[in-house]
């Protein structure tokens, strides 16, 4: 019988083998990075656009030209998009974030002849059809006034406000801001954004010669496009602590969202960073956890993460708990913080989080697509395959006394930017 009272052993992680991409340039001077995996059909293509022509009175242009570009181009209608795509078994998808867009198409290898001109014509002619920038608005509008009934995105919405101001990390979209949206100017910042010299392809999967020579075809011989670009610079100093309540009186739950600018990936104590926050609230044992759920019984979950942006990075701690204890989690959560930076850590805690650190790393590459992720985190931070060796060092050797000196240096409360969304205690 197995003895559950025994703790079963357990072996540290050593070495972790990253596998580096094959670096090609297309004939017109788009870099390529590619995962050749072999002999499996399917392949990832992505194709990555910096966001550009930043401007704070049009906040919306950007996301909304990545939820538009594939709905009509010249030639294509939205439906017949969607239908060629499908009848290769293929799949394409725009994804939007705070630095990049990206246009990601999943294909099998023999049908990419069939499937890459489609996506041609996606970054290359759409037009942004009035109708659908109608139904598009009326939808972001209706889905906005929902959002703002809900105590979290508010709390998250505010928070980022917060730290990043109006720029693209933390503007305040209104109603308004969907109203304001013409097609004249999508149509503008496409032209701007999606151009070869603002563009970087990832491929990860079956992506031989015969692949890279379609891609050429397509994307490297006639593709050109000399809009006038600026890239989006951002640049922040860190702020005052502020305190932020939004009152809403009805609300059974209060939800918390505090912490500060940060540091990014880029920075030599981001790994030592990450293992603080991963002993404070980013696991499930982490001490977080342990206090406000399972000790309190203030909340179903809570944790803390520190996001990596390409101009700045930030701290968070984020929950929900009960209305009427909002003010015992806020104590609790400070208590965590201030005894990370008062004492030491026990060494068989720090390795309980080393262990699920370096395990977790090992656990997220199960493919090659993963290993492409990897690559990504590293070439938009400006970084080489050194980081992920002295993150794993860091994780390994770390000491107690080093974890207190991050929480020292990176956890002052006094900066924090505390945002608080639900009923008021009196």
């Amino acid at each position: 019988m197995l003895n559950r009272t025994i703790t079963p052993p357990y072996q540290q992680v050593n070495d972790i083998n990253f596998i580096a991409p094959e670096h090609k340039i297309l004939s017109n001077g788009i870099k390529v990075y590619n995962f050749n995996a072999g002999q499996k059909e399917l392949v990832r293509i992505e194709f990555i656009f910096n966001n550009v022509n930043w401007d704070q009175n049009k906040p919306l242009q950007a996301v909304t030209v990545n939820s538009l570009i594939n709905n009509g181009t010249k030639n294509l209608s939205a439906k017949e998009i969607a239908e060629k795509v499908d009848y290769f078994g293929a799949f394409l998808q725009s994804d939007y974030g705070a630095d990049h867009i990206t246009i990601t198409l999943y294909s099998l290898s023999k049908y990419l002849s069939a499937v890459l001109p489609i996506v041609k014509a996606i970054l290359t002619e759409s037009i942004f059809p009035q109708q659908e920038l109608e139904i598009f608005v009326q939808n972001q509008k209706q889905k906005l006034q929902v959002n703002l009934q809900k105590n979290d995105f508010l709390a998250r919405k505010t928070f980022a406000h917060g730290v990043f101001g109006d720029t693209a990390y933390g503007s305040d979209i209104t109603l308004a801001d969907y109203d304001a949206l013409r097609r004249e100017d999508l149509i503008s910042y496409f032209k701007a954004a999606f151009k070869p010299e603002n563009c970087v392809i990832i491929c990860a999967g079956k992506f031989d010669e015969r692949e890279f020579a379609l891609l050429d075809e397509f994307f490297g011989k006639g593709w050109e496009n000399h809009s006038p670009t600026e890239l989006n610079k951002f640049h922040y100093e860190p702020g005052q602590g502020t305190q932020i309540f939004i009152a809403k009186p009805d609300s059974v739950q209060s939800a918390i969202r505090m912490g500060k600018l940060a540091i990014n990936r880029a920075h030599r104590d981001f790994p030592a960073f990450q293992v603080l926050n991963t002993l404070l609230g980013g696991y499930f044992g982490s001490r977080l956890m342990a206090n406000i759920r399972e000790d309190k019984g203030y909340t179903y979950g809570i944790g803390s993460g520190i996001a990596s942006l390409k101009h700045a990075g930030y701290f968070f701690i984020a929950t929900e708990v009960g209305g009427d204890v909002y003010e015992d989690a806020l104590k609790e959560i400070y208590k965590e913080i201030e005894l990370l930076r008062s004492d030491r850590a026990s060494d068989e805690e720090l390795d309980l989080v080393r262990n699920y650190m370096l395990g977790s790393l090992l656990g997220s590459l199960e493919n090659i697509f993963s290993h492409a992720d990897k690559f990504k985190n590293l070439y938009f931070s400006g970084l080489n395959y050194d980081y992920y060796t002295n993150y794993i060092h860091t994780v390994k050797n770390i000491s107690t006394e080093d974890i207190q000196q991050i929480a020292q240096q990176y956890l002052d409360p006094s900066t924090f930017i505390e945002v608080v969304v639900g009923k008021q205690n009196v």
